[in-house]
């Protein structure tokens, strides 16, 4: 169910409802569910807190746009 929940918040960030998929990002545990979290604060542009998020998922800093970071987090989720 994680993925799922986790590519249904990716979608609803990509279609500009941040609220919706940072509620799913909050609930959902795990290391993934902390890179969501963090690309979400990246494109809020709370750049402290994203940074925060991303150490608890065990990854660096998204890199270029929040655009393609959110495509890359949905092909990751989706790829399994």
């Amino acid at each position: 169910m994680t993925d799922e929940a986790l590519l249904q918040a990716v979608r609803l960030a990509q279609a500009g409802d941040w609220q919706a998929a940072h509620e799913i990002a909050q609930a959902e545990p795990g290391a993934d569910a902390a890179w969501v979290h963090a690309w979400l604060h990246r494109v809020e542009g709370d750049e402290a807190n994203a940074g925060y998020w991303y150490r608890r998922a065990g990854r660096s800093p998204g890199q270029g746009s929040v655009v393609e970071e959110g495509q890359a987090i949905a092909r990751a989720l989706g790829g399994r």
